[in-house]
């Protein structure tokens, strides 16, 4: 094992000694009490199965037979969601073929980040996450089931399942990806048509059309943002079957992975021999394997707050340091969009996640001695599935990368160090995704240019006032401020400043898209604006240096003379159902905590 990786889990292991033994507790506890339907009063068992077949009421009620739960995220607005609509049905029959029931638990809400971006929707966004995490703990309230298949894919949907999951640490958990659309519109022209439209060289018509062609179809989106760093995630975890995550809805391979999904959760419920409860899957070294997993791929900066928060869930403490310390030796071995030109459908077929997880045991940059759902160690996650006479079977992933412009070995990465770096200073600490950027533009030194919304930016820029190098600081839009909405409506502007030859960055406490490109972007800064923090004291004409190789995050002011300003926040907390939110305002933790509203969920 590679001595960062194992210093990193001991020092995360001994910081979580007692969250994770009373989480431990916790699950052994409900594992003991956990007697079974048939101990459940008459009344309360005839209320959960009155709605199912006579056959399936005598397996329920007989305690003996494994009841699968179903708990989707499915809408038929979401492209990623939508293919959900099937599973269900698939699911109940497998099921039966295992010998086994299945019942849909519950549904979770399921918003789309590319719907609601620059608009106020997004202020719900990462609040979202946390209000799934309790629609599952609804949904598995009833204390009907022996495992449960969560069905979900996009940005803050998994995190939250996973958050519910880990709750009922007790239950075997399986996560059942829906898979990507075909490819559409190549993600680079995509965004030369953003910026042109943000340029005024063509219009709301053209702009459409470039879209509609890239997100197309049924399906995740296709460019490697928080929705397929999400799928990555769930297999570096051990969550989900080997080599899943890529394959396309709707095609016989999805829909075999999908029934053999439900035969595993059956095979590893507490009445077999194989029980394996989530508890005991997400464990110190689990956690460590996904955070290399996000650095070795380039992953969304979203999982800098999704890990911290579903790390907690299980007892689990980290934080940004962790990451940048592994971040120091674990290479960059992927070039997807927007690191690249290229989507996951191109990795996928290049080798995918099977050749990242093997190249990274090979070096011992991954706990290869885990528990996972597969019922072996991660090295079972090197192999690809597919089809053969109609039956599944998964294969060795091929030696080569089948696309080094796309996916390359340890011995040639594209760059040495993981996608992600961590920068603090007199401003505050935040995070910087450097995979995309080119390395000339890891660091500047430029005035501040300070504005309160997007919305104040973009007029500024049509205004024609950006005449020089920047920085464009962007306070008041952390989480307890307004809820953390991403700033993706900046990227095509900061874009074209940069292609006119202009030295730009952005600096915010608030995030960005899981697309987030080309610029420079210190984001995430913590302490927050609203919570006291410095980036709300920077002025105009401050002059303000990142650099992402050597970490600092600096102002030349002495911020600490100035008085926190006083903003009015209210608008950001009306319209569009943010008026339901102001005890998660009120509540929530900061950014590198997770920016949860659950304190460390009871452990």
């Amino acid at each position: 094992m590679h001595p960062t990786l194992e210093l990193v889990t001991e020092r995360i292991r001994e910081r979580s000694r007692d969250t994770r033994d009373r989480y431990l507790d916790n699950a052994a506890r409900a594992a003991s009490e956990h007697t079974g339907r048939a101990a459940m009063s008459c009344s309360n068992l005839a209320h959960g199965i009155a709605a199912c077949a006579a056959a399936d009421k005598t397996k329920i009620a007989g305690d003996q037979t494994p009841n699968i739960g179903i708990v989707s995220a499915y809408n038929d607005m979401l492209s990623a969601h939508q293919p959900y609509e099937r599973f269900p049905d698939i699911i109940r029959a497998a099921a039966a073929r295992a010998g086994a029931t299945a019942q849909f638990a519950g549904g979770v809400p399921a918003m789309c980040d590319g719907v609601t971006q620059g608009r106020d929707g997004m202020d719900l966004s990462l609040f979202s996450r946390d209000v799934i995490a309790m629609a599952t703990a609804v949904a598995l309230s009833h204390d009907m089931f022996d495992a449960v298949l969560y069905l979900g894919v996009c940005d803050k949907i998994v995190p939250g399942l996973v958050i519910g999951a880990l709750t009922f640490g007790h239950l075997p958990a399986v996560f059942v990806p829906a898979g990507p659309m075909p490819s559409g519109l190549p993600n680079k022209e995509k965004a030369a048509v953003r910026e042109a439209y943000a340029a005024g060289d063509v219009g709301r018509t053209e702009l459409l059309a470039a879209e509609s062609a890239s997100y197309h179809s049924p399906g995740t989106c296709t460019f490697y943002g928080t929705a397929n760093s999400n799928q990555m995630l769930m297999e570096f975890m051990g969550l989900q079957l080997p080599g899943s995550s890529f394959v396309p809805p709707n095609t016989p391979l999805r829909d075999a992975l999908t029934e053999s999904a439900t035969a595993r959760a059956v095979q590893i419920t507490r009445l077999t021999e194989d029980f394996t409860p989530i508890s005991q899957v997400v464990d110190e070294r689990a956690i460590v394997n996904a955070i290399v997993g996000l650095l070795a791929t380039g992953g969304s900066t979203n999982h800098t707050l999704h890990l911290v928060a579903m790390a907690a869930a299980a007892g689990i403490q980290i934080d940004w340091g962790d990451f940048a310390d592994l971040a120091r030796v674990v290479p960059l071995l992927t070039n997807v969009y927007p690191n690249g030109s290229a989507d996951v459908n191109a990795f996928h077929e290049a080798g995918g996640l099977g050749f990242v997880i093997r190249d990274l045991c090979s070096r011992g940059l991954l706990h290869a001695d885990v528990n996972t759902v597969a019922g072996a160690g991660l090295q079972r996650y090197s192999d690809k599935p597919e089809l053969a006479d109609d039956q599944l079977r998964w294969r060795p992933v091929p030696a080569k990368s089948g696309d080094r412009s796309v996916l390359r070995s340890i011995e040639e990465p594209f760059q040495k160090e993981g996608g992600l770096a961590v920068v603090d200073g007199n401003i505050g600490r935040a995070v910087v995704k450097i995979s995309a950027v080119a390395t000339e533009h890891w660091s500047i030194n430029a005035p501040a240019r300070v504005f309160l919304s997007q919305a104040d930016f973009v007029a500024a820029f049509e205004a024609g006032t950006m005449n020089g190098d920047l920085v464009a600081v962007v306070p008041y839009q952390g989480p307890a401020a307004n809820g953390m909405p991403e700033l993706h409506k900046l990227s095509p502007y900061l874009g074209i400043l940069q292609n006119n030859g202009k030295k730009v960055a952005l600096l915010t406490d608030g995030r960005m898209s899981g697309a987030s490109g080309k610029v420079l972007a210190a984001i995430q800064v913590t302490p927050e604006a609203a919570h006291g923090g410095m980036i709300g004291r920077i002025r105009d004409g401050d002059m303000i240096h990142i650099d992402a190789q050597a970490g600092t995050l600096t102002v030349e002011a002495d911020l600490s003379a100035r008085p926190q300003p006083e903003i009015d926040l209210r608008g950001n907390h009306h319209g569009t159902g943010r008026e339901l939110f102001s005890a998660f305002r009120a509540a929530v933790g900061a950014s590198e905590a997770g920016a949860s509203i659950f304190a460390n969920n009871g452990n």
